[in-house]
């Protein structure tokens, strides 16, 4: 994928903020992975009707069946649905386990609200050089 976009402008939300008022509000906010469009809509809309705020997350396996484009769009969807809805619950994008720098830049350059790097394959010096590399990246797009 060739152009960058901030997950703000897709209607994503920061999971950072999202977690401060969880903790503040003494309640968990639910992540859950999704694989097609019916588990994204049955997702958003149990969360809008229980005014949950959620973290929709995509697997290295369902990005690449996905496609990023796609999934860019799911997610802004997925937003819009809410709040046509009513709702205006937080909603953020996540990759779940990636498990190389490049496909935690590609899904921050994409819109993601945040990845995990998943560097357990590594030896224990270069799982911290992974991370280190994709925090200072992903940082810089909060």
């Amino acid at each position: 994928m060739s152009d960058k976009v901030h997950y703000s402008e897709l209607g994503l939300a920061n999971t950072r903020d999202m977690f401060d008022k969880a903790v503040d509000g003494g309640y968990a906010i639910p992540a859950y992975t999704f694989n097609n469009l019916e588990q994204l809509q049955s997702i958003v809309t149990a969360c809008a009707e229980t005014n949950s705020p959620v973290i929709i997350q995509v697997s290295k396996g369902a990005r690449e069946y996905a496609n990023e484009t796609m999934l860019r769009y799911m997610a802004m969807g997925a937003v819009k649905m809410a709040r046509e809805m009513g709702s205006q619950i937080p909603i953020a994008l996540h990759l779940d386990h990636g498990d190389t720098f490049e496909i935690c830049k590609a899904c921050v350059d994409a819109g993601f609200s945040s990845v995990m790097i998943d560097g357990s394959h590594h030896t224990f010096d270069e799982n911290i050089a992974v991370t280190r590399k994709v925090v200072e990246y992903a940082h810089q797009f909060d």
